[in-house]
């Protein structure tokens, strides 16, 4: 069976040096007889830009990349995430959450018994302060404007232990089949959010319904998204979508050790096309061979 990867950027800001090595790694894994795709991760409408999205097929270009026409925009499949978020509604798995960060920054703010606040892939763990009155009643419709968290507890006793194969390094040097024992993945993630107000969606959701639309056989990414793939594996199980192989990949980092961001202009593809540089000098510059 031949390979299909993708690389998923969000046309929020430039490309930069870190991203231009994931395209390059997700193109690698795909090799000769797979497929490397291009998606754009949009269910951000209020900081997508039209242009950014543009500079994004230039600098891909640029860097010697090709993929398959057209190209998935989230932004135009918003009723496949209504769907699954249907489904897990209807199983009594998501709830109402009416926290606003600051709230969850106060409910955390006294930890009991000195513990501090425990962090999961998307920052602090949310504390179920609305677990049990936000939990939809019986036949209660799915409300389109309002948070909805998944019972993570309630998942992981439907799913049970769960596992996923890495042909990459996790940042510890995991790799090969990694087990993810069902109270692990409560304790480590808490109650995710799987829709905002002002998308419909999230991150999670839309990443791995998106994946088995488009038969996504290896997803490759940055060793900073490892811990989210649990996550993933949950929703997969969940909604009956099948597992890839994960690729993640070392991350590339500033002269001070920092991940590299979209803020951080300097090191944009753009930047580096300007100063008169080619795909060979950026080949060297994130350690690759020209």
């Amino acid at each position: 069976m031949s390979r299909i990867t993708r690389f998923a950027p969000s046309p929020t800001g430039p490309l930069h040096l870190g991203h231009a090595f994931s395209a390059w790694e997700a193109a690698r894994v795909a090799g000769d007889d797979g497929t490397f795709l291009l998606r754009i991760e949009d269910i951000d409408q209020s900081r997508a830009r039209p242009e950014w999205e543009a500079q994004i097929f230039d600098d891909l270009t640029w860097l010697g990349l090709s993929w398959p026409t057209p190209v998935l925009r989230q932004s135009d499949h918003l009723p496949r995430y209504r769907d699954a978020l249907e489904r897990l509604w209807d199983d009594g798995l998501l709830y109402r959450c009416t926290c606003r960060r600051k709230d969850i920054e106060m409910a955390l703010s006294a930890p009991q018994e000195g513990v501090a606040p425990a962090f999961g892939p998307d920052g602090l763990i949310y504390p179920g302060t609305c677990r049990e009155v936000g939990r939809p009643r019986p036949n209660e419709p799915r409300p389109d404007d309002a948070v909805l968290r998944l019972d993570m507890g309630r998942a992981v006793a439907k799913t049970g232990d769960l596992w996923f194969q890495e042909d990459g390094t996790g940042p510890n040097g995991e790799t090969g089949r990694i087990s993810i024992p069902a109270d692990q993945i409560v304790q480590a993630t808490g109650d995710i959010i799987l829709a905002r107000r002002d998308m419909g969606t999230s991150y999670h959701l839309s990443v791995v319904v998106d994946d088995a639309v488009q038969k996504i056989t290896h997803v490759t990414r940055g060793q900073d998204l490892f811990e989210a793939t649990q996550i993933h594996c949950v929703l997969q199980t969940l909604l009956d979508l099948p597992r890839p192989i994960y690729h993640h990949h070392r991350l590339i980092r500033d002269e001070n050790g920092k991940r590299l961001a979209k803020r951080d202009d300097a090191r944009a593809i753009a930047k580096y096309r300007e100063d008169g540089l080619n795909p060979a000098d950026l080949h060297r510059m994130v350690g690759l061979r020209p």
